[in-house]
């Protein structure tokens, strides 16, 4: 027998894939959740079908998790996979396109039946006819391998055994990758605990795959790749709409105020729904709603009574809560909406990642009602503009949209836990008193008398004495709250509304720009920014400079924007959708903006746009 040999890389991506039904989404969570434990840098990238049960075996039923891995600073789940782990033909036809030639291929030879083949229009069997030898392949019955593993355990039919067979392969690509497996051995436990002989298949299963690799000859080396350095701290992978979710614990804490979610399920906001629901022990609240439309009705209730108030959702949500949203704007009170963004229109694709409800935050509203806009970056970022979202919607009692997307919102990355100190934020003030005087010297309450400095209306929590005062959609009259009709009254309001969003503190845009003499600019916004960051550098290494901004605030712009716009020879502006942004760019600042666009569904790919980069920075030599 041969020994085995250990080879250091310097990064890796795997992507594990197979039917619905076979747990690839599970596989890779504990693969990931193994690989932040042991320090390297990386990014997920989840993509599963939308259907709960498409047919076994089909192409619509393919259901896969990419994870890439280093031991540098990692920047998106990356292009192509070293590794694709394919547990059916399925599974193989719809990811192979994407395997570089020389890639590694495991693939599950017992789910390669003729009727399997058939299902995805294989005429022949691709591992024997020869069409896979430019991959490394690895044919492996892993099927069978996992029931003869599991023989011992009478109790359990063939079909119960079959089901372990990710494990099987998450012991063998742990054996190849020198993961650790105590901590899936410890979730198994967890959740396999009451079932004690599932419990010990699936333990059985695992290690018999890392053994499997250890004494097989098919794996002649196995491979290490080192932590990837970071400042000191505390860190634990974490999801976007998990760091979404604790973001907004975390601001409404240091608000001194409680949160109270309205929601409605939708994909793929539902996670956000489900991790604040365990949450009652900091002061949350969670109502699941019988529609989008009460769901933002409560969320809007709870701030007038005194608590953020948050609902999330998707686009065709959005849509529903445009009413509502247009109430909070009228009636001046703080509420936070999370638009977890995905593929549209109508329906669309519930469960792929898209950047294209924009427009329909910034204006999808009857009459003149501006909101702020601010939009997360990475999936660790969704805890910071969570907190963000919830200070300007306390400190100018606004509603506010916080977008994120799909492969935020599933995508997941190392974040450094922060210190509860350390976080921004202090208690707001609720108005107590009454706040002026009438014309006989007697002290009144004001509704919409204004903070000089933020223009936000005092927050009144009603029951409180002598602060009573009118609410509803109907125009106010300013300082005193009556209805009012009068036309002046009506055009006053709408521009102090919308000068109270104009003078929402953002910071600058800041521009990185290391040599200084860059005639490109890559603007990006949300999701965009992995990419975007990890093109850029390519660029830069084959030594040609380029400058990179991001943007988080929406709306308002950072003050410095068109200055940074036009600044430079080019600006190029990647979006994932038909050119939003870049629209409402050209149309402030009259810059000619270079709008690359798709509408996949899936993350833009490193090289896609390096070479963007390239071509434009060639236009300006």
């Amino acid at each position: 027998m041969t020994s085995k040999t250990v080879q250091t890389l310097d990064r890796v991506v795997i992507r594990f894939a197979g039917d619905s039904g076979d747990g690839m989404q599970l596989t890779g969570d504990r693969f990931t959740s193994e690989t932040a434990a042991l320090g390297n840098d990386l990014s997920t990238l989840p993509n599963f079908p939308a259907e709960i049960r498409a047919p076994q075996g089909t192409l619509p039923g393919v259901s896969s998790f990419q994870l890439h891995f280093a031991d540098h600073d990692v920047l998106t789940p990356g292009d192509a996979p070293d590794v694709l782990v394919a547990m059916n033909p399925a599974a193989l036809k719809a990811n192979l396109a994407d395997l570089p030639r020389g890639a590694t291929l495991i693939l599950d030879t017992d789910e390669f039946t003729k009727r399997n083949l058939g299902k995805v229009g294989y005429t022949s069997n691709p591992v024997d006819d020869g069409s896979l030898d430019s991959w490394h392949v690895h044919p492996l019955a892993l099927t069978s391998i996992t029931v003869e593993a599991l023989a011992a355990f009478e109790g359990l039919s063939r079909k119960e055994k079959e089901r372990a067979k990710n494990m099987f392969a998450l012991g063998l690509l742990s054996w190849m990758y020198t993961r650790p497996t105590a901590g899936t051995e410890a979730f198994l436990e967890k959740k396999f605990g009451a079932r004690p002989e599932i419990l010990a298949a699936n333990l059985a299963a695992l290690r018999a795959g890392w053994n499997y690799g250890e004494t097989t000859e098919d794996f002649a080396s196995s491979y290490v790749v080192q932590p990837a350095p970071m400042p000191p701290g505390t860190y634990r992978n974490i999801t976007g709409n998990t760091a979404l979710a604790l973001g907004l614990v975390a601001a409404a804490h240091r608000a001194g105020r409680p949160l109270l979610l309205g929601s409605y399920p939708i994909t793929p906001a539902s996670d956000i729904l489900h991790a604040l629901s365990g949450m009652k022990r900091h002061g949350v609240t969670t109502v699941q709603a019988e529609d989008e439309i009460a769901g933002i009705g409560i969320a809007l209730g709870a701030a007038y009574g005194g608590a953020v108030g948050v609902t999330t959702t998707s686009g065709p949500g959005i849509a529903l809560k445009s009413e509502t949203i247009g109430l909070a704007v009228s009636l001046e009170l703080p509420l936070v909406v999370v638009d977890i963004q995905r593929g549209g229109p109508s329906t669309g694709l519930p469960t792929k990642t898209e950047q294209a409800d924009l427009l329909q935050v910034m204006f999808g509203r009857n009459g003149e009602s501006p909101v702020p806009v601010i939009a997360a970056r990475t999936p660790a970022d969704c805890f910071d503009a969570a907190m963000d979202a919830v200070r300007i919607a306390t400190t100018y009692r606004t509603p506010v949209v916080l977008l994120s997307d799909g492969y935020l919102a599933n995508g997941s990355e190392p974040w450094s836990v922060p210190s509860v100190a350390e976080l921004p934020g202090a208690p707001v003030d609720l108005a107590t008193e009454p706040n002026a005087t009438d014309d006989a010297g007697e002290p009144v309450f004001r509704p919409y008398l204004r903070d000089p400095e933020t223009l936000a209306r005092p927050w009144a929590v009603p029951g409180t004495p002598g602060l009573e005062h009118r609410i509803g959609g109907i125009e106010k009259a300013d300082v005193t709250g009556d209805i009012s009709y009068d036309p002046d009254n009506h055009d006053k309001m709408v521009r102090l509304r919308q000068a109270k969003v104009d003078g929402v503190t953002v910071p600058d845009l800041e521009v990185d720009d290391p040599t200084g003499d860059a005639r490109v600019l890559v603007i990006g916004w949300g999701s965009t920014y992995g990419p975007v960051a990890a093109a850029t550098r390519v660029v830069r290494n084959s030594g040609r400079p380029v400058a990179r901004a991001h943007l988080r605030h929406l709306n308002p712009f950072p003050a410095n924007l068109g200055e940074v716009l036009r600044r430079y020879d080019r600006v190029v502006l990647p979006e994932m959708n038909t050119g939003q942004l870049a629209l409402l760019l050209r149309a402030k600042y009259l810059v000619d903006i270079r709008s690359h666009t798709a509408v996949r569904g899936l993350p833009f790919t490193t090289v896609e746009l390096a070479d963007v980069i390239s071509q434009t920075l060639e236009e300006v030599r």
